[in-house]
């Protein structure tokens, strides 16, 4: 999966904070209470003018002026949403985002919402680890699901839909509410979430801009996902876009060895889960109890480009981030882990 770097009343009726025309369609074991039955009816703040929008989305919509699920990177506060009402592609991709507190904006790039501190930037630049520019080069982008993956059986994951049963074992106690699929890459598990039907919001989340545009290929002509409501969202696994305790459920399917800084984002996870809420994330373990002694110092050394870890390791860094009920499957060198947020 793609890396992230290291690293929610006012409004201003111009462009660049409310594009008018932004077009989506250019070629281009776990069980807590069932309290998260109540995030389908989180309050939302609503104006009360409501205008038609372009005849692209199909139906007329309203023009609304919403707090959003989504956050300011910067300072975390909720951003304010201005566009058509709808959690989906169509709706979010036509409206616009501000903080109020950074009195940053905040758009899409007509198939992702951008919400990196980065976003907006024209002269800055920053050093990108080289496997995070491995992530974002279209060639593996596009190769992703065409081959890439499947190679991963080789090291004993079980395959998509075996992985993805899995963990919606773990999520059984987050159904309803929202799943974010972190470091989602060409949306392989984000798009299976959305599907099931069993989230009010799924986010699928990755750094890599090209990884975000093949997910958007591999949906754009599926009318059960383009509508359902799944967001396509570019951030920072380190600086994540949601305020603190609005998340029930986080997903990161291969990722957690691509991170930076695995520590820093497993304390991001934990800051946007809310009480209860579910983590479940799978990846190459460094070693296992059936790695040889002997090859032991060898596995180090040959994956040192990467974050992978041991057993012991993985459980250590969730507990000391704050996560709870901590519990895995293992096969050869595949891990899939879940704790909570107490």
């Amino acid at each position: 999966m793609a890396i992230a770097l290291q690293t929610s009343l006012r409004f201003h009726h111009n462009s660049a904070f409310f594009p008018k025309s932004i077009c989506l369609f250019q070629n281009s074991h776990l069980r807590p209470s069932s309290r998260f039955s109540s995030v389908r009816n989180c309050p939302i703040i609503r104006a009360s003018s409501a205008v038609a929008v372009e005849s692209e989305l199909g139906t007329e919509a309203q023009d609304t002026s919403d707090v959003d699920l989504f956050a300011c990177p910067i300072c975390y506060e909720p951003l304010i949403r201005k566009g058509p009402s709808g959690f989906n592609l169509p709706a979010i991709y036509r409206s616009g985002f501000k903080c109020r507190k950074c009195n940053k904006t905040y758009s899409s790039k007509n198939i992702y919402l951008d919400l990196t501190i980065t976003s907006g930037t024209k002269e800055y630049s920053e050093f990108i680890p080289a496997g995070t520019e491995l992530f974002r080069s279209p060639f593996v982008s596009f190769v992703y699901e065409r081959g890439w993956r499947q190679n991963f059986n080789r090291s004993g994951f079980p395959g998509p839909d075996e992985e993805f049963n899995m963990a919606q074992e773990y999520f059984k106690s987050a159904e309803g509410g929202v799943l974010v699929d972190i470091s989602c890459g060409s949306g392989l598990f984000s798009r299976k979430f959305a599907k099931s039907g069993a989230y009010s919001r799924v986010v699928a989340l990755d750094f890599s801009e090209n990884m975000l545009r093949q997910c958007y290929d591999f949906i754009k002509d599926d009318v059960t996902i383009l509508g359902s409501n799944l967001a396509l969202v570019r951030a920072d696994v380190s600086r994540l876009p949601f305020a603190s305790g609005s998340v029930d459920a986080v997903h990161a399917g291969a990722a957690l060895h691509c991170w930076p800084s695995p520590s820093n984002a497993v304390a991001e996870i934990n800051r946007i889960l809310r009480s209860g809420g579910v983590f479940v994330g799978s990846t190459f373990l460094r070693v296992s109890s059936s790695t040889p002694a002997l090859l032991r110092p060898f596995r180090q050394r040959i994956t040192r480009d990467y974050n992978y870890l041991t057993e012991e390791e993985i459980e250590d860094l969730c507990r000391s981030c704050g996560l709870v009920n901590y519990t895995r499957t293992i096969q050869q060198s595949f891990i899939m882990f879940s704790a909570q947020k107490p």
